[in-house]
């Protein structure tokens, strides 16, 4: 990735660097408001740093962390995480296109550093994947330039809000400030009918269910949503279908 020197050198990886500025600026809160959430929860700082550097998922570490400290049952935080993070299945599908001719451990490093930002600008600029190696380069540099900026913005400030956890009152409100962040990733990703009605589906089922221990209400939100967007699916496909 950014550590190769071809990409680092490339003018995409600066291009990168620039088209994710403005969005790391905007996760800063975020960042801060999850490095505090991490240690105010019970986690001692070097449990909250190692999380912090191994995980590197805001929105899986918020929902993991309440489930560790009380204790939940293992299985129950990985179902919950991984559920959080569903999303980067399909990240994921949609990519290896663009990455299959990369060995095995380039693959599994990109997926550490890929973001919904990342992922959101990379998708926006190439539609397709590269068809000769100099194209490849290309988006490999921007995509390198894009995790780098990305992923040391987040370090930084969530590694100063570990730092500063006892110093930073929860009444700032870093949490909306958060929570405003993951919606206009989501809107930025609502570019169909079907990923609107499955955002609503998940929004209104995790209302509704938030009584649920251990956090369970994002489980059964997701598997709603995703059930309901199948179902409209195998309905299209059979008006489809000719007679």
């Amino acid at each position: 990735m950014f550590w190769q020197r071809t990409l680092y050198q490339h003018p995409e990886f600066k291009l990168g660097l620039r088209d994710l500025a403005p969005q790391a600026f905007g996760q800063v809160a975020w960042a801060l408001m999850t490095g505090v959430a991490l240690v105010k929860s019970g986690m001692s700082v070097f449990e909250s740093v190692a999380m912090t550097l191994l995980v590197y998922a805001g929105s899986s570490q918020l929902a993991a962390t309440p489930l560790i400290v009380a204790g939940a049952p293992a299985w129950v935080v990985l179902a919950t995480g991984f559920c959080v993070n569903l999303r980067f299945v399909v990240f994921s599908l949609h990519m290896r296109g663009y990455l299959m001719h990369l060995p095995r451990l380039p693959r599994i490093i990109t997926g550490y550093f890929t973001t919904d930002i990342s992922y959101v600008l990379f998708t926006r600029r190439f539609a397709h994947p590269a068809q000769t190696d100099e194209q490849r380069v290309t988006q490999e540099a921007y995509l390198a330039g894009l995790s780098f900026a990305n992923w040391s913005s987040w370090m930084a400030f969530s590694l100063l809000g570990i730092a500063l956890a006892n110093a930073i009152p929860m009444s700032w409100g870093l949490g909306f400030a958060g929570i405003l962040c993951l919606l206009g990733i989501q809107c930025s990703l609502a570019s169909s009918r079907l990923r609107v009605l499955s955002s609503l589906v998940a929004g209104v089922v995790a209302v509704l269910a938030y009584a649920l221990p251990l956090k369970l209400n994002i489980v059964l939100a997701i598997v709603m949503a995703v059930l309901a967007c199948l179902m409209l699916e195998q309905l299209k496909a059979l008006k489809e279908k000719p007679v």
